[in-house]
């Protein structure tokens, strides 16, 4: 269990700590403005509230270049002690702010506040992948993210709740701050030793152009940088969303204080499981199938959470619909981030992981500015919150369709692979051998026609597969040309064809996909395994790739076979029966031959 592991365990409380007292803070500050700090400034309460929030926000784009330059140039877990540290001292400059009630002292406290976590946010996800093995980012991501919104509702009940107690306040929340901060430096002495992923770099201190240079950075790697991207919307719609509870509760729903943190609880809660379900669903592995389906239930949830709002009756108590739609937006919101952070920092490059980090930081923040504008717009234009939460998810319906494009190969997979587990008892062994990134070749034996649904339902990544062009061609071309498939023909038939197949299995391969191809090239009449065609050393010496050899069993005598007769030509008699999916090691492109394969994959059934 990683919470009982020093390798994460540390940084977990680490993490949790700060952003309980980043939120302690905050709430008590907030409480402190509406109590009289806003007069005494000569302000109102919105124009304070609002320059509180630039003040927090605006670290992000200032510092987020240098901080992923510092976390990749030195050792992470001594950045973090010193990170640490760095808290303790801000929030003695709070505790000082608060005695002598000065709000500049406040205000210049949350500032360093904002800045601390602009520097810890790169050093706490570039750490991960350097502690956890591959299998563990889901798992840990998961927890990250379920922490941090316990910690943010934590820290939001208490801070606010503290600070107003008579005569006390003032005492019991410094002491508080100053005593979480020093816990967090304590848990940060234990966290592992990280040595630096790239010691040579050199620090760019010219603060705008090594933002625009990490954000370059990020954006030459293409998936990390859609991650970001997702990420990013993610931020939009909950910074927009955490905004409006106070309206929601207030206005909305008759409520007072204790609405807000009811809302804000069942918020937090559903991100908490969405965040753990993320690692049960995929069993720890990185899996952006359900990305676009969380997406469309966020959707789906702001739309009914406007015309929830609209017909609440405002007695002060929360509806129950009300209540399981923000419940399951955090829940959809977990199960959409978790996977997005993982694949952000699994693709990234060890050298450059924290600057990556760091562009996604800026992006977060640019996005939360603009999720605050684009409220302020339409509320100032007229629209009421249902509404505006009704235009939210028209937006977000356009970020759906977005995901499901970008996405499309992993949501087919997951579709897929739900459906041939309705139709068979499947399991597979030795999948895990396919790379986790770069191209591969999978090949194995052709029994039916539903193989490659079989092995590509069931295998983590989307295998572009090789197909016959006159099956390519039939009724299913449509789907066919949806999942990418590569129609190739007999040289004896269309030459051109298959030059036109042989470029674009290169070009997939160029590209890092995983391509599946059936070297008999054709479904096999008796159930016996017959030659494997030479085309596969064609391809490998045009394109070295790693090869995992494959043995489908359990398909011969299906419906979709020749066992008995015609395929589909026959009345189905083995329902839900077992099928297996058995892959080899890995070979080495230098070593394919069609016969030695074939041998390969024989050894298999």
């Amino acid at each position: 269990m990683l919470l009982l592991r020093r390798r994460f365990a540390p940084l977990f409380v680490t993490q949790l700590l700060g952003a309980l007292n980043d939120n302690l803070f905050k709430s008590a500050l907030v409480v402190t403005v509406t109590l009289g700090g806003a007069a005494r400034a000569g302000l109102g309460v919105d124009a304070l509230v609002n320059v509180a929030s630039a003040l927090l926000i605006l670290p992000f784009f200032l510092f987020s270049a240098l901080a992923g330059q510092l976390a990749d140039k030195l050792d992470k877990a001594r950045l973090i002690r010193a990170l640490k540290l760095t808290e303790v001292a801000v929030m003695g400059l709070a505790a000082l702010g608060f005695h002598l009630g000065s709000l500049p002292l406040l205000l210049g406290a949350l500032f360093l506040m904002g800045a601390q976590s602009a520097f810890f946010g790169p050093v706490k996800y570039g750490i991960l992948p350097q502690h956890l093995a591959a299998n563990e980012l889901v798992r840990g991501n998961g927890l990250v993210e379920m922490g941090t919104f316990v910690a943010i509702l934590g820290g939001t009940l208490v801070g606010g709740l503290v600070i107003a107690l008579p005569a006390v306040g003032t005492l019991v929340t410094t002491a508080l701050l100053l005593t979480v901060a020093a816990a967090g430096y304590l848990a940060a002495r234990q966290v592992p030793d990280a040595p630096p992923s790239a010691p040579e770099l050199v620090l760019d201190w010219n603060l705008a152009r090594g933002t625009w240079r990490t954000l370059s950075i990020a954006r030459a790697n293409r998936p990390a940088w859609k991650s970001i991207v997702g990420a990013s919307w993610f931020w939009f719609l909950g910074a927009l969303l955490l905004a409006q509870l106070p309206l929601i509760a207030t206005a909305h729903l008759g409520g007072d204080a204790h609405t807000i943190t009811v809302l804000l609880a069942l918020f937090t809660v559903g991100i908490g499981i969405g965040s753990l379900a993320s690692d049960r669903l995929t069993g720890g592995r990185i899996e952006l199938g359900h990305v676009a389906p969380a997406s469309l239930a966020m959707t789906g949830l702001l739309v009914d959470l406007g015309f929830a709002i609209a017909g609440a009756p405002g007695d002060g108590h929360v509806p129950f619909r009300v209540g399981l739609d923000l419940t399951f937006l955090g829940l959809a919101g977990g199960l959409f981030i978790v996977p997005l952070y993982a694949l952000m920092q699994e693709r990234a490059e060890a050298k450059e992981r924290a600057r990556i980090v760091a562009a996604n930081n800026v992006l977060n923040a640019l996005f939360m500015v603009g999720a605050a504008l684009f409220a302020i717009a339409l509320r100032a234009a007229g629209l009421s919150l249902p509404s505006l939460l009704l235009a939210t998810a028209a937006l977000s319906l356009v970020a759906t369709a977005v995901a499901a494009v970008l996405t499309r190969d992993f949501v087919l997979r997951l579709l897929i692979g739900g459906a041939v587990r309705v139709l068979y008892r499947v399991k597979a062994r030795g999948l895990e051998g396919v790379p986790d990134h770069g191209p591969a070749v999978v090949v194995a034996n052709h029994v039916s026609y539903v193989d490659a649904l079989v092995l590509g339902g069931l295998c983590r990544r989307p295998i572009r597969f090789v197909m016959d062009h006159r099956i390519h061609d039939g009724p299913l071309a449509p789907f066919f040309r949806l999942v990418r498939v590569i129609p190739i023909a007999p040289r004896s038939e269309d030459p051109e064809r298959l030059e036109a197949a042989l470029d674009a299995i290169d070009a997939a391969l160029a590209d890092g996909e995983v391509v599946g191809i059936f070297p008999e090239g054709k479904l096999t009449r008796d159930g016996a395994l017959d030659a494997f065609k030479p085309g596969i050393e064609r391809i490998l010496a045009r394109r070295p790739a790693p090869v995992v050899p494959v043995g489908l069993r359990g398909l011969w005598g299906s419906f979709f076979s020749h066992a008995g007769g015609k395929p589909f030509a026959k009345w189905p008699t083995r329902l839900w029966s077992r099928v297996e999916v058995v892959a080899g090691p890995v070979i080495a492109p230098e070593e394919v031959t069609a016969d030695g394969l074939r041998s390969a994959v024989e050894r298999l059934l």
